[in-house]
């Protein structure tokens, strides 16, 4: 291949990325719009054919099921409010991201607030970009006029307080408090597609199911 094939290449695959990141852009906001307005089908399609849901269940039906018991069961109306979003390719079909979320959960008699934010694994299938995988890390949860101040920042209506998993994915939290200043060595950046891998270290966060 001589070199303005390989330009052409190389132009193409930029541009290939360009609009991949910004159809995983709509793919997240998508989800927030199908999930308030309760349509659990066209959620369910954001999915892989095969996404697991837990329970031994897998595929798109499943995962419609799940959602649509959880939601009646739980919510009289949510609001879902994208925030700061970093998307990082592993290979032109496969990407990771972390989207910062604002909710809002009508349940009965309270209105709760909540913070969260999800690691998510996207992948392309036959030429569409679909979440492979949610997991929600969560801080707070809490009524509107309660202040999540203190330990065991999730709060809902009829169940003890319980601590979220917002930090977990990510050791620097605890590390920040577990010395006094500074590190002393200062890293080299992380690679341009690998921030939030480098940042996470291997750490794992288990028990969360897609939401």
């Amino acid at each position: 291949m001589d070199k303005t094939s390989d330009a052409q290449a190389e132009i193409l695959a930029r541009l290939d990325r360009l609009e991949s990141r910004d159809e995983i852009r709509q793919l997240i906001s998508k989800y927030s719009l199908a999930l308030d307005m309760r349509d659990m089908s066209a959620m369910a399609s954001l999915f892989a054919p095969d996404v697991k849901v837990g329970g031994g269940k897998s595929g798109r039906a499943a995962l419609r099921d799940w959602l649509d018991d959880t939601m009646r069961k739980q919510f009289d109306g949510t609001s879902h409010h994208v925030g700061s979003t970093i998307i990082e390719f592993i290979d032109a079909d496969n990407a990771v991201g972390v989207v910062y979320s604002k909710n809002e959960h009508e349940c009965g008699a309270e209105w709760v607030i909540m913070q969260m934010m999800y690691y998510d694994r996207y992948e392309r299938i036959d030429g569409r970009w679909c979440f492979r995988r949610r997991q929600p890390l969560y801080w707070y949860a809490t009524d509107l006029n309660k202040p999540p101040v203190g330990s065991r920042k999730m709060r809902w209506p009829g169940r003890e307080p319980y601590e979220g998993s917002f930090h977990d994915l990510f050791p620097s939290w605890k590390e920040f408090w577990a010395r006094s200043g500074p590190e002393e060595a200062l890293p080299e950046p992380a690679p341009l597609e690998a921030f939030i891998e480098t940042m996470r270290k291997g750490n794992e966060v288990r028990g969360n199911r897609v939401r």
